[in-house]
């Protein structure tokens, strides 16, 4: 049974977008128009007054976030008397297909890369620890693709795990819209960052607790902040469907494509499919998994119905 928490009682304090403008006190803004339209995903219009009210602010909260948790890890090597490898801060970005995710990520990491103490700042998606189609046939999962079972669970731990040991060249497989599938051979190598920000679906969420105290680590056991972008399902489904009619006209269109049959449908058979795919797929996936972890993360980013942040929830300390 759901029990109702008083809004008193809250973990975290809610800012409307205005409110969460003023935290940005003197940051500069070091991002042109022209960046900014390069880092945008389909279907993104991300305006300059949004990095403005809702990214810089944030940059600014994790710029402190970092150099206390690098300070911290300084006096923990000299408690411990011994010398241990560079450790990089690591962000977590979740939410649902088509809420903006990618695009929240490019724009956070360029603004982070450009404050003086952590200039190295990498960006790893988790589609490529996705398990390539052929397995996912062999197991009968390819329409439940980007579930949490659709994910090479214990290849993405120990690339975690290397990451956060401080490990050098840690390698991430990467994926492919195009082919809809992992690439063979290719790679993101991770070479200590300052900062390293991993985004995808099912990030926060964890299992049921063993018995008996087993140690089962998570994804989200390795992340020092974590981000849930959100938005009102409806909005969400909306945004799939137009995106789908974008790709239709653009990716779709290229012969390597998984999804080049779609290119050749009509508008309402175009609609008809994205809107069946988002309802038995991405939608379920969104309620059964992605949702209820919502309040795992540090940081909520509520996004309206055109698509823009105006709410923020971070969670007190």
């Amino acid at each position: 049974m759901d029990i109702p928490v008083p809004p008193n009682h809250s973990p975290y304090r809610k800012f409307t977008k205005t409110q969460w403008a003023k935290l940005r006190a003197d940051t500069p803004l070091t991002l042109s128009p022209d960046e900014l339209e390069k880092l945008q995903g389909l279907n993104e219009n991300v305006k300059m007054d949004e990095v403005r009210q809702i990214y810089l602010p944030l940059s600014r909260l994790l710029n402190f976030y970092v150099a206390a948790t690098q300070n911290l890890h300084k006096s923990t090597q000299e408690f411990l008397g011994g010398k241990e490898n560079k450790v990089p801060y690591i962000i977590g970005m979740a939410g649902s297909v088509a809420v903006g995710k990618s695009t929240s990520a490019r724009i956070l990491r360029a603004l982070l890369a450009r404050w003086p103490n952590h200039p190295q700042v990498d960006l790893v998606p988790t589609d490529g620890f996705l398990l390539p189609n052929a397995e996912l046939e062999r197991r009968g999962l390819m329409q439940r693709k980007g579930f949490p079972e659709s994910f090479d669970v214990a290849r993405i731990l120990k690339f975690m795990s290397d990451v956060k040991a401080g490990r050098r060249q840690v390698e991430a497989p990467v994926y492919s819209h195009i082919a809809y599938d992992v690439l063979e051979g290719e790679k993101i190598t991770v070479d200590q960052p300052d900062i390293l920000i991993v985004e995808g679906l099912n990030l926060l969420r964890t299992g049921r607790a063993p018995r008996g105290g087993k140690l089962i680590p998570y994804v989200s056991d390795y992340f020092d902040f974590a981000i849930y972008l959100d938005a009102d399902a409806k909005e969400i489904e909306r945004w799939y469907v137009e995106r789908f009619f974008q790709l239709r006209e653009t990716a779709f269109k290229n012969p390597k494509s998984f999804f080049h049959r779609y290119a050749r449908l009509n508008d309402d058979e175009t609609h008809k499919t994205a809107t069946e795919i988002w309802r038995s797929i991405n939608l379920l996936n969104l309620e059964e998994n992605i949702l209820p972890t919502r309040h795992r993360a540090d940081l909520i980013l509520r996004k309206s119905a055109n698509h823009g942040i105006e709410e923020v929830e971070l969670r007190k300390l």
